[in-house]
């Protein structure tokens, strides 16, 4: 053996190269499920705040239940993707927290003109939608911690999203409390 040698990985002096796992292999489903988890809540608030944006931002609207909603459930496939507790827990906040600055984000690029004194409608209800949202992954990342080793994904994801969207569905009125 020469020093050569050294520097070639033992796999291709075996004579078989098997190439690394790549953690970014986006022809697998499971990578397309934690993306759409990723990035729902942020759409559904863009689609709301262009289609039908909210006209005041003292009360809770539809929108801001279904929002919240979606992030928790978006959080959940998420974090439903990983396995091992640790994983799965850090899967769930991870995503609620990435979807909660594109929830927010979509209101402040829809808000329209600068507000003095007051936060926009838009730029209101994507923060109380996320603070609801955030509230309601607290409450379901510890069960989705002790479902990680569920063989069944679907169950991974549901009884976490059960939980989280009821949390944050009684969240939203107390966040517009005064």
């Amino acid at each position: 053996m020469t020093e050569d040698d050294d520097l070639v990985p033992v796999s291709v002096r075996l004579g078989e190269v098997v190439p690394p796992d790549d953690p970014e292999d986006w022809s697998q489903p499971l990578t397309w499920v934690a993306a759409a988890g990723l990035l729902a809540a942020p759409l559904v608030a863009l689609l709301w705040f262009w289609l039908a944006p909210p006209s005041t931002a003292t009360a809770p609207a539809p929108g801001t239940w279904l929002v919240a909603a979606v992030l928790v459930t978006g959080a959940a496939m998420a974090g439903a993707t990983q396995q091992g507790a640790l994983r799965s827990v850090a899967g769930t906040v991870a995503a609620a927290l990435f979807a909660s600055l594109g929830t927010v984000a979509a209101g402040l690029l829809t808000a329209g003109e600068r507000q003095v004194g007051s936060a926009s409608p838009t730029l209101a209800h994507a923060v109380a939608a996320v603070l609801a949202g955030l509230a309601g992954v607290a409450a379901a990342s510890p069960l989705a911690a002790l479902l990680s080793r569920h063989p069944l994904r679907l169950q991974r994801v549901l009884a976490p999203a059960a939980v989280g969207v009821a949390v944050s569905l009684l969240v939203v009125p107390l966040v517009f409390a005064r």
